[in-house]
């Protein structure tokens, strides 16, 4: 909601609390009759007597009617006023306005809320920036909505004064027409104890000749006197349905006055609080994530002091065994030794074995020369005997 909205709705607030404060007057239970009434309503009374000719037809049929103008002018021009403007359903709005704060759904902050069936079949995730997007986008709505409903206020607020004077005007329309009723009895019991009887005698006393125009206008005053009385009983009729208009205009009234503290109260106290709700939910929820992030921080640092520990752990014992390991180990010099040992033996029964072999050798060597020498005298021996025969 802009501030302008919620700085005139602010403003509105005292003109609400005055208008819920105006109290009504009551209407007259009873028509007063004038032998009872107090001396200023007598004189009302007696005026309004004055306004009857029984002479005049005309007079009788617009007894009363004057009271009535006034209240057909405030009620024309309320009717003019609501031609001529164009009035959205305030109702509707704080609707809207409701409508459009429930579904907007706060718990969608929380990011690792367990997803809906929706969004798991989506593979969707509800994340912070989308979050504050429809924030902004329901913001924007409830600001067009927020202007719609203190143009309501004002013309409920109008409408509310107008009903004021329409109720005022109607409730001395209802009076007067007490005055005009009690008049109007006054003025028949007038005709029926002294002006009647007087045309009676009247009519008694004249000569013969002159009894038919003198019964004449003896007839003219009774049929008069009916429709005074007639005129009298359909004030009364008109009475009672003012004063029932009465209490609609006041059911009206009360329920503009309770719609505009409504909105009054949406404009001034809902919005602003459901504003100042979400805006701390948004900030709880960055909290919350800056501290995840330095509790995942303090986390890293302890996996890694414990982990470098632990590697410092092993490092050492490694360092250290070789640290205190010889440059050879002995079972290393041992099986180094006895290879050499066995090395040794072997290249000794080698040359062993050798020397024996060349032995062998050497007198396999003499036995073949031998062999060569005998076989080579042998074979002289022979090519010297034939020469001799």
């Amino acid at each position: 909601m802009s501030e302008t909205v919620q700085a005139n709705a602010a403003a509105l607030l005292t003109e609400v609390e005055k208008v819920n404060a105006v109290i009504l007057a009551e209407p007259m239970a009873e028509v007063v009759p004038l032998e009872a009434a107090p001396a200023d309503q007598a004189e009302a009374i007696r005026k309004r007597m004055a306004e009857v000719d029984l002479g005049n037809t005309q007079s009788i049929i617009s007894f009363g009617s004057a009271a009535q103008a006034e209240l057909q002018v405030i009620s024309q021009a309320m009717l003019q006023d609501v031609k001529n403007k164009d009035v959205g359903p305030a109702g509707d709005s704080l609707r809207n306005i409701v409508t459009t704060i429930r579904g907007f759904a706060v718990s969608e902050l929380d990011l690792r809320r367990e997803a809906s069936w929706w969004e798991r079949l989506l593979g969707r995730a509800a994340p912070f920036a989308k979050f504050v997007a429809k924030y902004e986008d329901v913001q924007g709505q409830i600001d067009k909505i927020t202007g719609d409903l203190l143009t309501h206020e004002h013309t409920l607020l109008k409408d509310i004064k107008s009903l004021d004077i329409l109720y005022e005007k109607t409730l001395t329309f209802y009076n007067e027409l007490a005055l005009y009723i009690a008049a109007g009895e006054a003025k028949l019991a007038e005709t029926d104890g002294k002006t009647i009887p007087a045309k009676e005698a009247e009519v008694g006393a004249v000569p013969e000749a002159d009894k038919v125009m003198k019964a004449q206008e003896l007839r003219d005053l009774r049929a008069a006197r009916d429709d005074l009385e007639r005129r009298v009983h359909d004030l009364r009729l008109t009475r009672q349905v003012t004063m029932q208009s009465l209490p609609s205009i006041r059911l009206v009234q009360e329920n503009d006055k309770s719609l505009v503290t409504k909105i009054n109260s949406t404009l001034v106290n809902t919005v602003p609080l459901w504003e100042t709700q979400l805006a701390q939910a948004v900030t709880i929820q960055r909290s919350k994530e800056a501290a995840e992030a330095v509790r995942d921080a303090n986390d890293l640092t302890n996996e890694l002091l414990k982990s470098n520990a632990e590697n410092l752990q092993t490092a050492n014992k490694v360092v250290r065994e070789e640290m205190e390991r010889g440059v050879f180990d002995i079972e290393t010099v041992k099986q180094a030794n006895a290879t050499l040992i066995a090395t040794i033996n072997e290249s000794l029964a080698i040359a062993d074995e050798g020397k024996a072999k060349r032995a062998a050798a050497e007198a396999e060597l003499v036995k073949m020369e031998a062999e060569l020498r005998d076989t080579l005298a042998s074979a002289k021996a022979r090519q010297t005997a034939p020469a001799q025969a």
